[in-house]
């Protein structure tokens, strides 16, 4: 059997208690008090609702770190993607990440209604709402080949703002 999915990620951050409040409050990501004895420059969270023992680990590096250079002038990772479960939980998102000035953008993939928004470090991140199987037609396949603008409203009224996103697809049926 090999991989499946994936399990957690780690960044690199200049000053942990900055980050642990973003992802805490913003994302609502909750600490996990794993954090090995004697070590006090890493944190451990979990995203709500995850059964995973963590999602993301945030190691300090301290504030004369440099911005990450990935993709800019060197290989590294562009970004991660959170899931979220239906289109108003991905709208009370976007707000969240607009009053603390971190949404940097949306887009309409087709199967998948993204946001993409920068921690406090500039690290890149989505946050998502996959369109469930049983609803996924041949328009919105064909759009995956595109990137376009997000209507939250207009595929609120197609979806429903409840309907829970990414069934038979990320999430068992």
């Amino acid at each position: 059997m090999g991989v499946h999915r994936l399990n957690h990620a780690v960044l690199f951050v200049s000053e942990l208690s900055r980050s642990v409040a973003f992802y805490r409050d913003v994302l609502g990501f909750r600490v996990i008090p794993m954090t090995p004895d004697g070590f006090a420059g890493a944190a451990f969270l979990q995203a709500p609702g995850s059964t995973n023992d963590h999602d993301l680990g945030l190691f300090e590096v301290g504030a004369g770190a440099g911005p990450s250079q990935a993709g800019r002038a060197t290989v590294g990772l562009y970004h991660l993607a959170w899931e979220v479960d239906t289109l108003d939980e991905l709208e009370a998102t976007a707000l969240r990440l607009a009053e603390a000035d971190a949404l940097v953008g949306t887009s309409d993939h087709g199967t998948t209604k993204s946001l993409y928004a920068k921690d406090p470090d500039g690290l890149e991140f989505e946050v998502v709402w996959l369109i469930p199987a049983d609803l996924l037609d041949e328009a919105a396949v064909e759009a995956r080949k595109r990137i376009g603008p997000l209507d939250l409203a207009k595929e609120k009224r197609r979806y429903g703002g409840q309907t829970r996103g990414g069934v038979g697809i990320s999430v068992p049926a």
